[in-house]
């Protein structure tokens, strides 16, 4: 129990002190590594839940006695950030809501959670708009794969200083118009050339219908990327043409996407970029724990991780220590550092969401990608 909650119980808390305690609070209410969730209302129980692994999910709150005042109080390492909901059971009926006294959202494709921002967590001002930078222009991008039957459709990303007597680099993004909406990464593209920390590049923001089937070892994907996009996108714009100007990048499946496209296509893409992959294995037998949309993907990660190779030039890996993916790829670092690769991974204490991904993409891109400031210091 935090401190100022237990100074308000000592109180007597009335109607009246329990206002007169919240009023110029920010809640959840941090103290040092405490957090302090509140809530008023009617309910038969109160459940905090989070997406922390290893943590139990469902956290009760406390309701102080003759009040409406819930508490719950949680110690969070400094740093962290949190994404949640309060499950309210009242009258025989549960509902998951957003806290209403947080006005913090983080949206994601399902909604969107509140956000608990640890003791110096603070959101990236390199990832919000910034009036001095110019903005890229995105083009709609469509087309016809003859490897996956269908079409395909993303946008292009030009930066703002674009020129045809210029070569860039590519950067291919799985998931883009997720990225771009959740992530913001089209801003973060544009603050990041305008502070010369990456250079001017061109960006391919591709989608997929059926993305748990197509960025799981997907041969067809692999082959769609490569094979017909690139070469596409080269016979058009003014890129390298080389392994190092090409970087595959991607989150969860995305991820998978990005490194298995790699395998099958060794020393093509110089720069891989992979967040929170979705690398799950099995250590003994072939048995997926995580259901059978995971099958791909442990056999290309079996296979992967009992003959590794070196299949690019530079790795960026990060993820969540909040995840349940934290293992996966704490052990794929060492099996790509082997092979001779560059690799670098970053672990945050966050979870597998959009904002933590945004969040690691400065120190990603940068790493890969370094632009005149950050040459300076390599």
């Amino acid at each position: 129990m935090s401190h100022a909650i237990e100074e308000l119980l000592a109180a007597g808390p009335s109607p009246e002190a329990i206002a007169a305690w919240m009023e110029g609070k920010r809640f959840p209410f941090v103290e040092g590594s405490s957090a302090t969730f509140i809530y008023r209302g009617e309910a038969d129980a109160l459940y905090l839940r989070h997406w922390i692994f290893g943590l139990e999910s469902a956290q009760a709150l406390t309701l102080v006695e003759g009040t409406d005042l819930w508490h719950l109080t949680l110690e969070i390492p400094p740093h962290s950030r949190v994404e949640y909901k309060l499950e309210l059971q009242k009258n025989g009926g549960t509902q998951w809501i957003q806290d209403p006294l947080n006005p913090h959202r983080a949206r994601d494709p399902f909604g969107a959670n509140s956000v608990l921002a640890g003791e110096g967590y603070v959101i990236p001002e390199w990832s919000q708009d910034d009036t001095l930078a110019r903005r890229g222009t995105l083009e709609p991008f469509t087309f016809d794969s003859a490897a996956l039957e269908a079409k395909r459709t993303g946008f292009l990303y030009l930066p703002a200083r674009f020129r045809r007597s210029r070569r860039y680099p590519l950067l291919v993004v799985h998931d883009g118009s997720d990225y771009m909406r959740y992530a913001g990464l089209r801003t973060v593209l544009d603050n990041l050339i305008h502070r010369l920390e990456i250079p001017d590049l061109v960006a391919l923001f591709l989608d997929s219908p059926d993305r748990l089937k197509e960025y799981a070892n997907h041969e067809a994907h692999a082959r769609f990327v490569t094979e017909e996009v690139v070469p596409h996108l080269e016979s058009r714009w003014p890129l390298i043409g080389e392994p190092r100007g090409r970087c595959l990048m991607g989150a969860s499946f995305g991820g998978v996407a990005s490194l298995s496209t790699a395998v099958r296509y060794p020393g093509f893409w110089g720069r891989l970029l992979l967040q929170s992959g979705s690398f799950a294995f099995t250590d003994i037998g072939s048995r997926n724990h995580r259901g059978p949309v995971f099958d791909p993907v442990v056999k290309f990660m079996n296979g992967f991780r009992g003959a590794p190779s070196a299949v690019s030039e530079r790795v960026f890996v990060s993820c969540g220590v909040y995840e349940s993916l934290i293992y996966e790829n704490r052990s794929l670092v060492p099996l790509l550092d082997a092979t001779g690769m560059q690799v670098r991974f970053v672990e945050a204490r966050d979870g597998h969401n959009w904002e933590n991904w945004r969040d690691r993409s400065r120190e990603g891109l940068s790493w890969l990608f370094p632009g005149p400031l950050m040459m300076v210091y390599e």
